[in-house]
């Protein structure tokens, strides 16, 4: 009796995309079928697109995450807790930390990593919002910088500037959560309000780049209603232990003395692609239209290293969850179909419904099906699409643990 080998599945990284891709996997295909295999750093997956209000305070850091286990069928998919390090293309095997794993099939689903663009010090100095961990630590300074403030005899107003280094939609959203949090911050540790100075520095002419004016000057005017100073167009030359550098076109850099600096300003796809070996720009590896890596029939890469081309604009598509989700659907799609030895290959084909920037708890910009929205109906919106993507996971049960409910 002869007995086919099965065809194996990789799926690295439970961010939206490969998750989205091994759920819908999982459905498709029966279990005689192939073996899926997920890998992951971390036991649990995080909703990278909430990490905004974890880093301010306003949602505990266990509220944007849930067990990987819980989503995923476990007769069908075996869930591997380790981290890639590197992809042998040739060999058709992953290295990871704690050994080595093959594949008939991959999925690169890695998540982005920040883009620093060189800037001396950035690393060294500035928080970054990019995991749960680095979201836990920088509320757990900004509030140490708090307590502290009063407990020295001589008092340093430093210690309560905050600077955003970006002011694309992470800083636009941490500074919505910032302005909501402060004053609770202040009225727990006994800060003057008036002491406290966030200040936003974009290197780009205006805040939300590519977003509609209109609704741009609705968000600028709502936040700086709630204390936030803008420098837009100023680049940060240097972060220091003490603040930052910035500077207008070709001025001299000038010192701006702050407790917490964070950079929100910039992502790039995963190391992982550069180490590899893939021609990549910045990480992200051009994709062909079905997904596909150039030159790999068995490789598929999506999410934040991926590049999908909007042929109408002639740029990229923008690294969303809502892309990311929709490449793991049609992912899950085509592996059904070379599982099943189809030839033809779906092409993707982004189907964006809206965008929706949240400023706090009760207010945010966005265009839904073409429509404008700002404040409470925009945030009720934003708080659909939050459910929407645990719903699409996980189904009801997971919106029933982990949703979002408080709509006004």
């Amino acid at each position: 009796m002869i007995t086919l080998r099965k065809p194996k599945v990789v799926i690295l990284g439970a961010g939206y995309g490969g998750l989205m891709t091994t759920v819908r996997l999982q459905k498709m295909i029966g279990v005689n079928e192939a073996d899926i295999v997920l890998v992951n750093k971390n036991d649990y997956h995080y909703e990278t697109t909430w990490l905004h209000e974890a880093s301010a305070g306003t949602l505990h850091h266990d509220r944007v995450r849930y067990d990987i286990r819980d989503v995923i069928d476990r007769s069908k998919v075996e869930f591997v807790e380790d981290t890639a390090l590197e992809i042998n293309r040739e060999e058709k095997k992953v290295i990871l930390e704690k050994g080595e794993i093959s594949y008939d099939y991959l999925v690169v689903a890695l998540g982005g990593e920040p883009e620093t663009f060189g800037i001396k010090g950035l690393k060294e100095y500035a928080f970054g919002i990019v995991n749960v961990n680095s979201s836990r630590q920088l509320r757990e300074h900004i509030e140490y910088q708090f307590a502290t403030y009063n407990m020295e005899e001589e008092k340093k107003d430093e210690r309560l500037a905050i600077v955003v280094g970006g002011a694309g939609f992470t800083g636009i959203e941490f500074l919505g959560e910032l302005t909501n949090r402060i004053p609770e911050l202040c009225h727990e540790y006994d800060v003057d309000f008036h002491k406290v100075k966030i200040i936003c520095v974009e290197a780009a002419p205006t805040v939300l780049p590519g977003f509609d004016p209109e609704l741009v000057q609705y968000a600028v005017s709502q936040l700086e209603r709630k204390g936030v100073e803008f420098l837009i167009g100023t680049a940060i030359k240097e972060c220091t232990p003490n603040g930052i550098l910035v500077a207008k076109g070709d001025e001299e850099p000038r010192e701006i003395k702050a407790g917490t600096v964070v950079w929100a300003a910039g992502v790039r796809g995963n190391s992982i692609i550069e180490k590899s070996g893939f021609e990549a720009m910045r990480g992200r590896v051009k994709v062909e239209k079905n997904l596909r890596a150039p030159g790999h029939d068995d490789i598929f890469i999506i999410g934040d290293s991926s590049l999908f081309i909007n042929e109408e604009i002639n740029r990229p598509y923008p690294p969303t969850a809502q892309i990311a989700m929709q490449q793991g659907e049609l992912c899950a799609r085509n592996l059904a179909a070379l599982i099943r030895e189809k030839k033809e290959l779906e092409e993707f084909k982004p189907d964006i419904k809206g965008t929706v920037c949240s400023l706090g708890e009760d207010d945010a910009i966005g265009v839904v099906y073409g429509k404008k929205l700002t404040g409470t109906k925009a945030s009720f919106m934003k708080k659909v699409i939050d459910n929407r993507s645990l719903f699409m996971i996980g189904g009801v049960p997971l919106v029933m643990k982990k949703g979002k409910f408080k709509f006004f």
